[in-house]
């Protein structure tokens, strides 16, 4: 129970404060995720030596491989940054990851509350995204959804939406009820798509100077010098070293800004996370 309570101390000092330098900043500060990560290994062993216990620092060594995999699959996927990532493998290694399923309710908890803190929160950030910067974000949304390829998918969402609506009243059972609840939803993701990817178009991407840049950001268009490319978006990330030498190149006057991608901060949807997990436990298995 003290060990238990230490690490939710632990968990809720670094996720506060790596919540607040993402909002700010749009990035994690490295003392956090670090720190993070090394105090958790560091109780945990301690706790083996303490309890004279060695499944702490065993399952905290797990959690860590085990997140850590979890941490690269969404970073390369463009899903998250690697503050984010970090964050996350800092997580697994303070509470571990055990070899019987009641030792990971609370970690497996914690994940599924993450995601379902993350939809709540970006949705909510968009549409506040979206009245922050309303005039581009009209613009952009007109444009998207004046498509050709957006048209017909929206037609064809109509067109089924429609055909469900008819099974429905046409014969009220279980399966049309379903197919019907199926076309919504995909109606409605459809719109959603839209209302991202204007938010995205309108209030994501920004020029910057490359003494702007911190180590991490995404950058949104390729920069090139001499015909050769010198960083762009396959990068995941831009490290000190490229930054290093767009000064100097920005400095000749041998280029000129950096359009780079801001992304959600979702440090915040751990934090969230975290506390619905201690508060309710694993929300969908109270649901279903």
């Amino acid at each position: 129970m003290i060990a238990l309570t230490i690490k939710h101390s632990i968990a809720f000092f670094y996720l506060l404060a790596g919540s607040v330098s993402d909002i700010k900043t749009r990035e994690v500060a490295d003392w956090a995720n670090y720190g993070l990560i090394s105090l958790a290994i560091a109780a945990n062993l301690i706790f083996s030596i303490y309890f004279r216990d060695w499944d702490y620092i065993l399952n905290s060594l797990l959690g860590f491989g085990i997140f850590f995999v979890l941490a690269v699959m969404f970073f390369y996927s463009g899903q998250w940054g690697g503050g984010d990532s970090k964050m996350l493998m800092g997580i697994g290694a303070l509470y571990g990851f055990g070899l019987k399923w009641q030792d990971n309710e609370f970690m497996v908890s914690f994940l599924l509350n993450t995601l379902i803190a993350g939809a709540g929160y970006g949705i909510i950030w968009s549409i506040a995204a979206a009245f922050r910067n309303k005039k581009k974000f009209i613009r952009e949304f007109k444009k998207i959804v004046k498509n050709d390829k957006v048209r017909k998918i929206r037609i064809l969402g109509v067109v089924f939406l429609a055909l469900t609506a008819l099974l429905l009243f046409a014969f009220m059972s279980f399966l049309s009820l379903a197919l019907f609840s199926l076309a919504v939803m995909g109606f409605l993701s459809i719109y959603l798509w839209l209302l991202i990817k204007a938010v995205e178009n309108s209030s994501m991407y920004k020029l910057v100077k490359p003494a702007e840049l911190t180590e991490g950001d995404w950058i949104a268009k390729e920069v090139k010098y001499n015909g050769k490319v010198i960083t762009g978006p396959q990068d995941l990330g831009i490290d000190k070293k490229k930054i290093g030498r767009l000064k100097r190149l920005y400095r000749q006057k041998k280029i000129k800004k950096i359009l780079i991608k801001e992304g959600i901060p979702f440090v915040p949807s751990f934090l969230v996370g975290w506390v619905m997990t201690l508060l309710i436990g694993n929300i969908i298995g109270i649901i279903i």
